[in-house]
C-alpha cells in the first residue's frame, strides 16, 4: 500500500521501553543462541518456507517499497506533464534515471531524481531524496488502475485544495517525510537514525519491503533451531521465534443452526496476531523505537481513539484509520475473530471470493439470500461487505472497507447525520427513505453492536444530556473498550460528582486505553487530588499509561512529592521525555517537550523546544502560540506579540494565530487593533463559537454596540445552546436598554439550565 498522510496530524509521539525476560545462555558455550536474535533476511527463509514465500511474492507487502527501475516504475515518465495549483511538473528520464521537475521547498521548479517507488496498486507514489538524508514522497501520484476505470494518469492527492510550498501538506515538508512517516511500515527492521542537532537522517533497513521478519521478528534463533545447532532444544517452545501465531491452531468455528452464526470452539485468550498486524494497520503514534513482533502493542504504540475528524460519532471511519480502531469496535473482534480468519496472512488476500469469506461462519441459507439482504442475487447489494463493511475512498482512488462490521443504521443518519451503507449506493434517495425501507424489511431496526453513537454525538455537539449518556456507555461493559475510552475523553466537559466517580473507576479499569483516557480526563485537577488519584498509575504495567500519568502529574509542584514518591515520578518523567526525543524530527514532539518543560517551570528548555518545533516546520502554528504563552507568563508581552505577528505573517489563514494575536493586542491595551484579527479568526473558523463570542465582546468594548449585538445574534442562531453567547446577549441588550430582548434571551438561557 502507498504511504498515506492525513491533514492536521498533530499527535503526541511518545516512546516505550519494554522490559522483557531474556533467557541468556553462556556465550562461550552456545554463542549462536546468546543474547537477542538478529535479522537474517528472507533468503534464509525460502528453503524451508517455499509455499509461504510464493504466496508473499507479489503481495502488497512484497511491493511496499522498491528501487526505481524500469520494472518497478509503473508511471509514464515519457516527458509527460501534470499541472496543479499553477505549477506544471514534468516527468522524464535522464541517463536511465527517472526524473521529475517540480516545485521545491522554495516554490521554484527544480529537477529531482526518483530514488524509490512506493506501493503498487491502486496508486504508486515516488520518493525523492533531499538534503541530509530526507526522503520525501511526492504528492503527485500515478493512478495504476486500468484506463477504462479512470486510471493510467498522474493525479494530486489533494485535488480539491491548492497545496503550495507554504502549505503543511507540500511534499517537501514534514508530513510527507518518508523517514519519519512512512518507512516504519514499508520496510523491515527500520532504523531511523535521526540526528536532531544536524537535522539529518541516516536511515537503514535490513530489507527494503515488508518481509518475513517484519511480522515474525528477527529469526537468527529460529535458524539455529531449524539447523539443530547446540542448545536448539531450549528454543522448542516457539521454535526460536519471538512470537508464534498459534491462536487459530486447533480452533473450529461451529455453526449454530438456530442463529446461523458460528461460535469459536474455545475462547481467544491472546491478541498476538491482531497486535502484530496493528503495528501498521492502525492510526497510532509511535511511542517506542524498540518494537519487534511479539511485544505488546500498547507498550510501543498509542492508538487514536474515536476522535472527531477520525471517526464519525457512531464509530464509522471518516479519515484513514487503517482498520484496527474499527475492528476493536466490532462484534467479530469480541467473538474471537482474528485477522487470518478472513485474510491469508502471506498473500493478504481474502480466504474466499465474494461472500465466501463471510460464509465461513455465517449460514448461506440464512444470510446469503434475498430474504436477508433484499437485493437481487449476484448484485452489488447482495455482497455482505457492501452493507456491513461499506468502503470509503482515501488518497483519491484507494477504497478501504470499514472493519467495524456494523448493521446499517440509516435511522441514525436521520437523527445524527452519520453516513450509512444504504445511501452510499442509493445516492438518489435520502436517509429517511432508507430508514423506512429497513423498517419495512426487518420490522424494527436492530441497534447492532455499536450503541454509543448518541452519547458521542451529544458530547461533540454540547448536548446537556451528553454527560449522562457518556456515563451510561462507560459503565456498560458490553460497549467496546475503545468507545468507552473515547467517551471518557469527552467527559470533562460534563463533569459532576457522578461522572467524577466514573473517571475514578476508569483509573482501575482492566483496559489500558480506558485507564489512559481517565488519566487525561483529570488534567487540571487540584494537585493534591492528582497525586492521590493518578500517582498509583506511575507503576502501571503498560508504559503508555505510566508516561501519560507522568505528563499529567507534571503540574504537581515537586515539593508535594518526597522521597520514594519523587523517585518514582522522576523515573516515569524521564521515560516521557525520552519518548518525545525518539521522534525529535516531528514538531509535535518538540511541542510536547516544550509543554512539559513549561509546566514544570523549566522556561529556558521550553523556549528551546518551541523554537525547534518552528525551525522544523515554520507553518506549525501551535508552537508559535505556546511560545507566545510562555513569554506572556514571563510578562514579556512585547515578545509574545512579535511571535504571533510572525505566525500570522507565515500562515495568514490560520484562525488560531489570528485569534491569539487578537487576544495579545487586547492585553496590550490595543483593543481597536485587536478587532481586525478577532474578526478574521471568527471568519476563518466559523464553527468555533468561542472565536465569534470574543470578537463580539471586543466590538462591544470598543463602542461598536450595534455591530456587537448583530454579530452575537448571528452566533446565537448558529450555536443555540451556547450559554456564553446567550449571557452576552442578555448583557448587551440590557446595556442598550432593550429590556424585552434581554428577557427573551434570559428565558432561553434558563431553559438550558
Amino acid at each position: 500500500m502507498s504511504c498515506s498522510i492525513a491533514r492536521l496530524m498533530i499527535i503526541s509521539r511518545m516512546m516505550y521501553f519494554f522490559s522483557a525476560i531474556v533467557y541468556v545462555f553462556s556465550a562461550a558455550l552456545i554463542p549462536s543462541l546468546a543474547g537477542a536474535a538478529d535479522y537474517v533476511g528472507i533468503s534464509q527463509c525460502v528453503a524451508c518456507h517455499k509455499a509461504q514465500t510464493e504466496l508473499w511474492t507479489g503481495s502488497h507487502h512484497d511491493l511496499a517499497m522498491q528501487h526505481a527501475t524500469d520494472k518497478t516504475v509503473l508511471a509514464d515518465f515519457n516527458n509527460t506533464q501534470f499541472t496543479y495549483a499553477g505549477i506544471t511538473s514534468s516527468f522524464y528520464k535522464k541517463n536511465n534515471n527517472f526524473m521529475v521537475r517540480t516545485d521545491g521547498p522554495d516554490g521554484k521548479l527544480r529537477d529531482y531524481e526518483i530514488k524509490y517507488v512506493f506501493g503498487v496498486t491502486p496508486l504508486q507514489q515516488y520518493l525523492v531524496e533531499l538534503d541530509n538524508g530526507h526522503l520525501q514522497a511526492l504528492t503527485i501520484a500515478w493512478d495504476t488502475r486500468d484506463k477504462q476505470d479512470g486510471g493510467q494518469r498522474w493525479f494530486h492527492l489533494y485535488p480539491d485544495e491548492k497545496i503550495t510550498h507554504k502549505d503543511e501538506l507540500h511534499w517537501t515538508r514534514t508530513n510527507f517525510n518518508w523517514n519519519g512517516m512512512c518507512a516504519e511500515c514499508h520496510s523491515t527492521n527500520l532504523e531511523k537514525n535521526y540526528d536532531s542537532n544536524a537535522d539529518t537522517f541516516k536511515t537503514s533497513w535490513s530489507e527494503i519491503d515488508v518481509s518475513c521478519e517484519a511480522c515474525h521478528g528477527p529469526s537468527s534463533k529460529h535458524i539455529s533451531w531449524a539447523k539443530k545447532e547446540p542448545g536448539w532444544e531450549s528454543l522448542n517452545n516457539n521454535k526460536g521465534l519471538d512470537v508464534s501465531f498459534d491462536e487459530r491452531k486447533g480452533i473450529e468455528w461451529r455453526l449454530n443452526t438456530e442463529t446461523g452464526n458460528a461460535q469459536r470452539s474455545s475462547e481467544r485468550t491472546t491478541e498476538k496476531e491482531i497486535q502484530v498486524c496493528a503495528q501498521c494497520h492502525s492510526r497510532r503514534s509511535v511511542i517506542s523505537t524498540e518494537y519487534s513482533p511479539g511485544k505488546p502493542f500498547l507498550d510501543h504504540y498509542m492508538p487514536r481513539l474515536l476522535d472527531e475528524g477520525m471517526y464519525f460519532a457512531d464509530g464509522q471511519i471518516q479519515d484513514e484509520v487503517y482498520v484496527y480502531g474499527s475492528f476493536l469496535q466490532s462484534k467479530m473482534y469480541h467473538a474471537g475473530v482474528t485477522c487470518s480468519d478472513c485474510h491469508e496472512p502471506h498473500s493478504h488476500q481474502l480466504r474466499a471470493e465474494g461472500n465466501g469469506v463471510c460464509l465461513q461462519c455465517h449460514a448461506a441459507d440464512k444470510f446469503d439470500t434475498p430474504k436477508h439482504h433484499h437485493h437481487k442475487a449476484d448484485s452489488k447489494g447482495a455482497l455482505c461487505a457492501e452493507c456491513h463493511m461499506p468502503p470509503r475512498n482515501y488518497m483519491v482512488v484507494d477504497p478501504r472497507h470499514d472493519h467495524s462490521f456494523r448493521i446499517p443504521r440509516p435511522d441514525l443518519s436521520v437523527q445524527l447525520g452519520t453516513p450509512n451503507a444504504c445511501n452510499q449506493c442509493h445516492v438518489d434517495k435520502d436517509a429517511a427513505w432508507s430508514s423506512a425501507q429497513v423498517k419495512q424489511w426487518y420490522g424494527s431496526t436492530s441497534s447492532g453492536h455499536q450503541q454509543f453513537a448518541s452519547a458521542i454525538d451529544g458530547a461533540r455537539k454540547g448536548n446537556p444530556e451528553a454527560g449522562r449518556l457518556l456515563a451510561e456507555q462507560i459503565n456498560n461493559m458490553a460497549t467496546p473498550d475503545i468507545a468507552r475510552a473515547s467517551a471518557i475523553s469527552y467527559l470533562p466537559r460534563y463533569l459532576d460528582q457522578t461522572n467524577f466517580e466514573v473517571i475514578q473507576r476508569g483509573l482501575k479499569d482492566d483496559d489500558a486505553m480506558v485507564r489512559m483516557a481517565s488519566i487525561g480526563a483529570l488534567e487540571g485537577l487540584q494537585p493534591t487530588l492528582l497525586v492521590q488519584l493518578v500517582f498509583p498509575l506511575l507503576d502501571d504495567p503498560v508504559r503508555s499509561v505510566r508516561i501519560e500519568a507522568a505528563r499529567v502529574l507534571a503540574a504537581v509542584p515537586t515539593g508535594q512529592l518526597k522521597g520514594e514518591q519523587l523517585s518514582i515520578y522522576n523515573k516515569a518523567a524521564g521515560e516521557y521525555i525520552d519518548s518525545q526525543l525518539a521522534n525529535a524530527e516531528r514538531p509535535e514532539s518538540q511541542l510536547n517537550l516544550g509543554n512539559y518543560y513549561a509546566t514544570i517551570g523549566a522556561a529556558d528548555k521550553a523556549e528551546v523546544a518551541y523554537k525547534k518545533a518552528i525551525e522544523l516546520e515554520d507553518v506549525f502554528i501551535p508552537a508559535y502560540i505556546n511560545l507566545a504563552d510562555l513569554y506572556r507568563a514571563q510578562q514579556k508581552e512585547v515578545e509574545a506579540n512579535k511571535v504571533l505577528r510572525k505566525a500570522v505573517k507565515t500562515v495568514a489563514t490560520s484562525a488560531d494565530a489570528n485569534y491569539a494575536l487578537g487576544l495579545s493586542l487586547v492585553r496590550s491595551k490595543q483593543a481597536d487593533n485587536a478587532v481586525e484579527y478577532l474578526m478574521k479568526a471568527s471568519e476563518l473558523d466559523d464553527q468555533n463559537s468561542r472565536y465569534v463570542y470574543v470578537y463580539a465582546v471586543a466590538l462591544n468594548s470598543t463602542g461598536q454596540q450595534t455591530q456587537a449585538i448583530k454579530v452575537m445574534q448571528d452566533a446565537q442562531n448558529r450555536f443555540p445552546e451556547d450559554r456564553d453567547i446567550l449571557s452576552a446577549l442578555v448583557a448587551f441588550h440590557r446595556d442598550a436598554g432593550n429590556d424585552f430582548a434581554a428577557q427573551s434571551y434570559m428565558n432561553k438561557l434558563q431553559k438550558l439550565r
